[in-house]
């Protein structure tokens, strides 16, 4: 099964709770291992337009605050279940939630 990494960045209120719906629709789990994630500090920057209901900010005006990024990772099959987890769990209007493929050499090894 193909896996992917995920890749999402939320406002630290909302880490813990974006983290436990990521890990429990599957996400994290290598071996004996579950829950594995890394996070780190960043500054997240966007502009509300007028159609927006931004949760931090201003309509009109460009804003900046402290996020956290989350990488992570689930097998190609769980990835509906994750992404449904996070829309759900994550503040804002528009979450931006990365999936990206993952090379397995075991699986395609390279050849000389």
């Amino acid at each position: 099964m193909p896996r992917l990494k995920i890749e999402t960045s939320v406002p630290e209120s909302h880490l813990a709770q974006v983290l436990d719906a990521l890990h429990t629709a599957g996400a994290g789990r290598t071996g004996p291992y579950e829950r594995c994630a890394s996070t780190w500090p960043i500054t997240g920057r966007w502009l509300p337009t007028a159609d927006a209901r931004p949760y931090d900010g201003t309509v009109g005006q460009v804003q900046q605050a402290r996020e956290y990024r989350i990488d992570s990772f689930c097998d190609q099959d769980q990835a509906p279940a994750v992404l449904k987890a996070v829309r759900e769990a994550h503040p804002y209007e528009e979450v931006v939630i990365n999936f990206l493929p993952l090379y397995d050499p075991t699986t395609d090894p390279v050849t000389d």
